[in-house]
């Protein structure tokens, strides 16, 4: 007990020297934290919130073009501009403004567009009319293939230009649709002899609907992720384990100061400094990433952003903490015990973390990595980390929830505490 406590105040007394080493392992967390979600934020939303602007030519002037142009500016995403420098456009000028990055969006409706969905939905209602012996015919002619024309800047990110094609081919559909569906009903009214002129036909096709619910059968707030809820906690996790630089550098200091020999001389086995440096770390780690949460639930929404929740099982977000910081302190000593310089453990220590943060699912979720890199994220105890803080707060776990989690980030932790104290004793022989 004597060597964990003089351990302790010796960790303590090494970190009092450099307080301002101690302010920016707490305040450079915390920055990156608020700054990754601020960024990320967009990405999460998946331009849900965002309005575009597009460039709008309409050669048409028909009902197509312009129940598309109603259906684009009613979702409040889109704004239409189809004049530029006080000059109606034209297709020159939409092409020169895309490709020279004015805009990112152009779209041009061809002339007699509308005329070929007419043709289209008159066809499909003198089918009908037929087979339900419906007298006359609605004009028609062989159907000639029209395409609406979009641009994108060349800059444009893949995925926002398939979200953005999703929504335009959604609406297109439903106009498309909605003058098919009146032509039939118009065939419809043909009809009246046997009591079908009332027949609504859009009423009738809207008849199976979606509707989301919830997958958990706990009561409280049904959460999904977003900027918020991921980069939070998961640079929270990124923070607690860079740990480890100051950990390993003060390592390296006691051996080449000498006060490491000075703890040895105390009775009792090396294994009793390395419980008194993961006391020390662990309550420092701890304190780091509950300050990162808090800055979720009280600075972000000042900033515009959603408030972080952090689950209904604070006990079992404890323990979380707890084997996450357990699991870094263990890291740290072991790159400390392993490397002799500065030099030497503090870029790979830096290097490393990255690299585990890369793979587990810091950075980018584990689910749209390589399933290669799905199995490799496994690895890295970050991966189990993180999974174990979206139990809590998005899929309201609890202690029995994370048990398996826990299991597994002390695994982590024992093996690099093996090894640092395998290594170390080796040194003292």
């Amino acid at each position: 007990m004597k060597k964990i406590i003089a351990t302790f105040w010796n960790e303590c007394r090494l970190f009092i020297r450099d307080i301002t080493g101690m302010v920016l392992l707490f305040l450079m967390p915390l920055g990156l934290t608020i700054i990754m979600a601020l960024i990320q934020d967009a990405p999460f939303r998946e331009y849900q919130h965002i309005r575009f602007e597009i460039l709008w030519l309409d050669a048409d002037k028909g009902q197509l073009a312009e129940n598309l142009r109603e259906g684009l500016e009613e979702t409040g995403q889109f704004r239409l501009i189809d004049s530029l420098d006080g000059r109606p456009l034209d297709t020159v000028a939409v092409k020169a403004a895309i490709q020279g990055g004015r805009y990112k969006i152009g779209i041009i409706v061809p002339r007699s567009i509308s005329a070929e969905v007419v043709n289209s939905a008159n066809q499909v209602a003198n089918e009908l009319g037929k087979s339900l012996g419906a007298a006359g015919k609605l004009p028609e002619r062989p159907t000639r293939q029209a395409t609406v024309e979009i641009y994108f800047d060349p800059v444009t990110k893949q995925a926002m230009k398939s979200a953005l094609l999703n929504a335009l081919d959604k609406q297109l559909t439903k106009v498309q649709a909605e003058m098919i569906l009146g032509r039939l009903s118009r065939k419809m009214e043909d009809l009246d002899s046997t009591g079908v002129s009332q027949f609504n036909l859009e009423e009738k096709l809207q008849a199976v609907r979606l509707r989301e619910f919830a997958a958990g059968s706990r009561k409280g707030p049904q959460l999904s992720s977003n900027s918020v809820q991921h980069n939070v906690p998961a640079w929270a996790i990124f923070g607690l384990f860079f740990i480890i630089v100051p950990i390993s550098g003060n390592m390296i200091r006691e051996r080449e100061e000498g006060s490491l020999m000075r703890i040895r001389m105390v009775p009792g086995s090396y294994l009793s400094i390395l419980a008194g440096k993961l006391l020390f770390y662990v309550l420092l780690g701890t304190a780091q990433f509950y300050m990162m949460l808090v800055a979720g639930l009280l600075i972000l929404p000042h900033l515009g952003l959603p408030a972080l929740v952090m689950g209904q099982a604070p006990a079992a977000l404890l323990v979380t903490a707890l084997a996450i910081a357990i699991t870094a302190t263990a890291y740290g000593l072991l790159v400390g015990a392993v490397f002799q310089t500065p030099n030497q453990a503090l870029p790979f220590g830096a290097i490393s973390i990255v690299i585990l943060s890369a793979i587990g699912g810091i950075w980018v979720p584990v689910e749209i990595l390589p399933p290669g890199l799905q199995q490799l994220a496994k690895a890295s105890p970050m991966y189990w980390a993180l999974d174990a803080i979206n139990d809590l707060f998005l899929r309201h776990g609890n202690l029995k929830t994370v048990a398996t989690h826990m299991g597994i980030l002390s695994i982590f932790s024992a093996c690099f505490l093996f090894i640092a104290g395998w290594i170390e004793n080796y040194r003292k022989k």
